[in-house]
């Protein structure tokens, strides 16, 4: 096929794509109110925990068997490969900007985290939907499209959610001990947990003066022969109670999320024989179950993309922002980022640790082109730092990911056939 025609195709995706978001965009405005904040937060749970995992849960189950592992285990680390290099490429940022404290969790975040989820479940089946595309017969492209993009949605979750998630509230706690007011956790259930972080003052690994004040104090209070073991006993337990209480407000429940578990659940039920012979294809006896998980799963892409464009409506108000980051980050995501999983795919094809399949190995060097998830800016509510920088940064980005994505997904196509 021709640069053009693999355009072409690259092109009707990324059309549906902008369509659904204008229209989520639409029906949030003001005068429509059909997706406002409180419509929008239902929509989001409901997306989250019912129609997500039900697609992940039954797209993995009806295409992952023991066989595909085989090529599939590269996709985990790819995406860990792809937060690590954003993350390299965001501190040069911060360096060459001069980032403000209170916004270089986020710009982190928006430079290692992509959409891994919605994004994907559109742009590759729809390529496979085309006629002319170059990924073979498009029923098997289409089954086998919407299974490794599962499989990214599933794994994203858990990446970002531990490792993004770790990021940002490290940087608005050193943002906090700074002596600038952030509230981290606004949720009145977590208010008594805060107030005891609040006494737990001392690092987990002590400066000198910390240690320097504490062995003069126990050289005042203590007999001299008693007084280092019990500094040292007070140490460990002020140092174990840091711990705990840092450890109380890691929430699994986001780390393991819904789609992450669910895909959790498809792996094993694709994977083990008898239990795929009893759930999965036509003749299975307890088919109805995967039909019925499988109805609740047709609606996710659609409400997963009516609310990216409902989001963005917040990065149309104003920002104190430098433009300098936005087009920082806008490079980092739509040109380095994209250059470099050339190579890493590239290399991981020569050394034989991607297989065969093109359709697997363009799926792992779109990861690297994506904008930044939606999740980044939920956590920038969560830390109260950085909402609305945030929602001008997704605005800008997406509506340069509309060609940035068209541009790439046809060179990503043109390089492997």
């Amino acid at each position: 096929m021709g640069f053009l025609d693999l355009l072409l195709v690259a092109l009707i995706p990324v059309i549906k794509v902008l369509f659904i978001t204008g229209v989520g965009l639409f029906l949030a405005l003001d005068r429509v109110n059909l997706l406002g904040p409180d419509a929008r937060n239902h929509l989001n749970k409901i997306v989250f925990y019912v129609f997500g995992p039900a697609l992940v849960a039954t797209n993995l189950a009806q295409t992952t068997t023991y066989e595909s592992l085989v090529t599939l285990w590269f996709m985990p680390v790819n995406i860990l490969l792809t937060f690590m290099i954003g993350s390299a490429l965001a501190w040069l940022l911060i360096k060459i900007t001069r980032t403000p404290k209170h916004l270089q969790g986020m710009v982190i975040g928006c430079c290692s985290a992509g959409n891994l989820g919605n994004l994907p479940l559109i742009i590759v089946p729809s390529v496979c939907e085309e006629s002319n595309n170059p990924f073979g017969e498009s029923s098997t492209c289409f089954s086998n499209a919407q299974a490794y993009a599962s499989l990214s949605m599933a794994t994203g979750a858990i990446f970002i959610w531990s490792y993004v998630y770790g990021i940002m509230r490290s940087y608005a706690n050193n943002y906090k001990e700074a002596g600038l007011t952030i509230n981290i956790n606004s949720s009145q259930k977590n208010s008594n947990s805060e107030s005891d972080l609040e006494t737990c003052r001392e690092p987990l690994l002590p400066s000198k003066d910390w240690v320097a004040a504490s062995d003069e104090y126990s050289v005042q209070q203590q007999p001299h022969g008693n007084f280092e073991t019990q500094e040292k006993s007070s140490a460990l337990r002020k140092r174990f109670q840091c711990i705990t209480m840092t450890m109380k407000k890691i929430n699994l429940k986001e780390v393991f999320a819904p789609s992450a578990i669910a895909g959790m659940v498809g792996f094993f039920i694709g994977t083990v024989s008898p239990i795929r012979q009893t759930l999965i294809g036509a003749d299975a006896p307890l088919r109805v179950i995967e039909n019925s998980i499988n109805l609740l799963g047709d609606p996710t892409v659609a409400c997963m993309t009516l609310l990216v464009g409902a989001n963005l409506l917040k990065g149309l108000t104003r920002s104190d922002i430098r433009p300098s980051i936005i087009i920082g980050i806008i490079a980092v995501r739509n040109v380095f980022m994209p250059l470099l999983g050339i190579g890493v795919v590239k290399a991981a094809q020569h050394l034989g640790l991607v297989g065969t399949d093109a359709l697997f190995q363009f799926v792992l060097m779109l990861q690297y082109a994506l904008p930044p998830a939606m999740a980044v800016g939920t956590m920038t509510q969560l830390f109260q730092m950085g909402q609305s920088e945030s929602s001008i940064i997704m605005l800008w980005t997406y509506v340069v990911a509309a060609f940035s994505l068209t541009l790439w997904s046809t060179v990503f196509m043109w390089l492997l056939f």
